[in-house]
């Protein structure tokens, strides 16, 4: 009878936990999943992201319940009929990741909730949202230099871009055993941007810089509205085509609430599409993020080399909202070259908010939305860029 019961405990969770050699990572791992908890529920941090990436987390990390299976999806060719009949919920889970399915349809979503008539309306705000992917060359170059392979790297740079799926997308591809660091590290630190942000755009610009009152951007026809969509999907297909399905399917959900005659497809694509989409990437992404791929000197760069791009690329939208400044004679506000991250629609509020403690009177946040925006689209083409050379 003894013997019987302590077969059952080897063949517990807690007995690997206790006995095996890696029990102490798995205690680690609890540790940072209870912040990751604590950041979504009680700090409100990125809680529809975050909350289930944790989750994710807490069922790759559960010793013996063998839900989730690396080694499945890394060979050239996954044997999706075994994964789907042999494998755990998270190896199912992640098919979605690994074909591209839930980026490209939460980027459908995004499009279907975001206003592009600032961009359209003030076409040179394209320039401060590239400018703003100063960071993914940056995190790109330093990865590069601590010694990571140019496909690491080029997932690593990703996070500069302050898009989840698109860094998702790309490491997923390019460097899959990292997606859970590169993932968290993306998510988390767009969750900070209000901390981030601030104290460097106040740095770099002066009291009479942030204090400039843009003029009113003019309307926006519906042919405008309509076209643009279609036009970007073309220009950004032919030049780099590697970046179409996130592009693609972006501005195929813009034009899905632009046009007016699919209502019900825009509504759905905003909300049931994008949250159903929402939980199964995040889980599957928490998942890959084990004690034994994720606990490695390789996360700790990674986080920092993603704090670093972050910091980059608000400099560079901020600099090149300087030289506009300067160029216009002092009709545009720098703090909105900021908003050329691609956390829509944080990264706006965030211009907003610092150029309301200088003036209230100050509204910047539809000038902030043109970089913004452009900061997705940006964002995918540097991610078709890193796809077309290293994939």
């Amino acid at each position: 009878m003894l013997e019987a019961f302590v077969n059952f405990l080897k063949t517990t969770g807690i007995y690997e936990m206790i006995a095996g050699p890696s029990g102490w990572k798995y205690i680690v791992m609890y540790i940072l999943i209870g912040i990751l908890f604590y950041l979504a529920i009680w700090k409100k941090f990125e809680p529809l992201l975050l909350l289930s990436i944790a989750f994710g987390m807490l069922l790759a990390n559960l010793p013996g319940a063998e839900l989730f299976h690396m080694e499945y999806f890394m060979v050239d060719k996954p044997d999706y009929g075994y994964i789907l009949t042999n494998g755990g919920l998270l190896d199912v889970l992640y098919i979605g990741v690994k074909a591209g399915l839930y980026p490209s349809l939460i980027f459908m979503g995004v499009g279907a909730m975001t206003d592009f008539t600032p961009l359209i309306a003030n076409p040179s705000s394209l320039l401060l949202g590239a400018a703003a992917q100063l960071g993914i060359y940056a995190a790109f170059l330093g990865a590069l230099a601590l010694g990571f392979t140019p496909e690491a790297a080029a997932s690593i740079g990703i996070i500069g871009g302050a898009d989840g799926p698109t860094a998702i997308l790309v490491t997923k591809i390019l460097a899959p055993t990292l997606l859970g660091a590169i993932a968290i590290a993306a998510y988390s630190y767009m969750a900070l941007i209000p901390i981030i942000q601030p104290p460097f755009m106040r740095l770099l610009t002066t009291k009479k810089e942030r204090t400039v009152h843009m003029e009113t951007l003019r309307p926006v026809s519906y042919v405008e509205k309509v076209a643009f969509p279609i036009i970007v999907t073309l220009v950004v297909a032919l030049i780099v085509p590697s970046a179409t399905p996130l592009v693609g399917a972006l501005m195929l959900g813009n034009l899905f609430t632009v046009c007016g005659v699919t209502e019900r497809l825009s509504k759905t694509a905003q909300n049931e599409l994008i949250n159903i989409v929402t939980i199964f990437l995040a889980v599957s992404v928490g998942g890959t993020a084990n004690a034994e791929n994720f606990l490695s000197q390789q996360t700790i760069f990674i986080i920092l080399l993603g704090l670093c791009a972050f910091i980059f690329s608000t400099i560079g939208g901020i600099l090149f909202g300087k030289i506009m400044y300067l160029v216009t004679g002092g009709k545009v506000n720098p703090l909105i070259g900021s908003a050329g991250v691609s956390a829509v629609p944080m990264a706006a509020r965030v211009s907003q908010m610092v150029g309301q403690q200088e003036d209230p009177a100050n509204f910047l946040l539809m000038h902030a939305m043109g970089p913004n925006v452009a900061g997705v689209i940006g964002s995918a083409v540097a991610a078709g860029v890193f796809l077309a050379k290293f994939a």
